[in-house]
């Protein structure tokens, strides 16, 4: 009797999956696990506090937000890695949780890198099986537009050695290279560890 393969990317319905899920389909480009993080009619919204980067306000529904914050965003960058910046994950069964977050990328165009911080407040929901996010605020503090020579200090020697996806503040800002052009991100982190 032939057993039938394990789905490729089985959904996890904890609070802290649903969180890595989101991360690993944004910062890897796979849209269609997005479908295993966030519910049909989940909610995002943005509050973005510079003029680095730009998003719509507000976006609703699975597809709005897989299009916003996966395909658009990964058809102008790549080289990702967001993390979340926490003492610890949240409660398997949490029904809602902040942290605050770092992220670094470079831009597909130009080489130039972004290196950004903010928060984000997760909300959880549905019923037994179908736990997902519900509602997720975006809260983009800086984002820092630095030239392609600094990919090399800061996405292979910064955030790419980074415990992936959680991460303290103070081990980010402990690790981060001396780049005048950070100021704003390590200001931001060293406030919040």
């Amino acid at each position: 009797m032939q057993s039938s393969p394990a789905p490729a990317f089985p959904p996890s319905l904890d609070a802290q999956s649903l969180i890595g899920t989101y991360i690993r389909a944004k910062d890897e480009n796979r849209p269609h696990r997005m479908a295993h993080a966030f519910a049909p009619g989940a909610v995002l919204e943005m509050t973005v506090k510079s003029e680095a980067i730009a998003f719509p306000a507000r976006s609703e529904g699975l597809a709005a937000i897989t299009e916003v914050l996966v395909r658009r965003f990964g058809q102008t960058y790549d080289n990702v890695y967001t993390l979340c910046l926490a003492g610890a994950p949240p409660a398997a069964d949490a029904d809602a949780y902040r942290c605050d977050w770092l992220v670094g990328m470079t831009d597909k165009a130009s080489g130039g890198v972004r290196a950004g911080c903010g928060s984000y407040a997760w909300t959880f929901g549905g019923a037994a099986g179908e736990r997902r996010v519900q509602a997720l605020e975006i809260v983009i503090e800086a984002m820092e537009v630095l030239p392609a020579d600094a990919a090399l200090p800061v996405i292979d020697g910064w955030l790419a050695r980074l415990p992936y996806p959680w991460c303290t503040a103070a081990q980010a800002s402990a690790a981060a290279p001396a780049l005048a052009g950070l100021e704003p991100v390590l200001a931001y982190l060293r406030s919040a560890a």
